[in-house]
């Protein structure tokens, strides 16, 4: 990245997109999760193993159930893991190296993208990841809200910062099979 392209707009949309998708993770786990769980990597709240229909909707520990629709639950489960809950017996800081090194990468990749669907697609990954990063620092694991479901078969649990690495991939690989990319000419 140059001088020259801090004048393009696409690059303040990219900053504003990763921003607003921290934001609304940061803002939804304010709301939802109680203060008491917050205890810098120490994982207060996540061995809570019952579950049950909560009184409200904020101050929530770990094993709320609300049930939305037929496949739709409102839940907070607390991932340990990464993705998936893979790396799930790693200790926090490990996690939080990976995560590190994965933020700085797409960093790294962003400044040097040159496309605007490739910095969208970043900023989305970026904000996610962000997000997701400083729930492993304050809470020790990730808070996870949206549990889809249909009969015995489960998808995975996720939450708003989940949901913009998924439109941030999605539009990378928009890119990579040439979306919004200008047709060359057959002559």
């Amino acid at each position: 990245m140059t001088i020259r392209d801090l004048a393009n707009p696409t690059v303040y949309l990219s900053l504003t997109t990763a921003i607003l998708a921290f934001g609304l993770d940061r803002a939804h786990k304010a709301f939802q999760v109680s203060a008491d769980c917050i205890a810098i990597g120490a994982a207060t709240c996540v061995e809570v193993f019952t579950s049950y229909v909560p009184f409200a909707m904020t101050g929530w520990r770990g094993g709320e159930i609300v049930r939305v629709t037929d496949f739709f639950d409102y839940v907070l489960v607390w991932n340990t893991g990464i993705s998936y809950g893979l790396l799930d017996g790693l200790p926090v800081w490990a996690l939080g190296l990976v995560m590190l090194v994965a933020i700085v990468a797409l960093g790294i990749w962003w400044l040097r993208a040159d496309s605007a669907l490739i910095r969208l697609g970043l900023a989305f990954c970026i904000g996610g990841a962000l997000s997701n990063a400083v729930d492993r620092l304050i809470y020790g694991a990730v808070a996870d809200f949206f549990h889809l479901h249909w009969g015995t078969w489960s998808f995975y649990i996720f939450n708003v910062a989940d949901v913009a690495i998924t439109i941030g991939v999605i539009l990378l690989i928009a890119d990579l099979i040439g979306l919004g990319r200008p047709r060359k000419s057959t002559a």
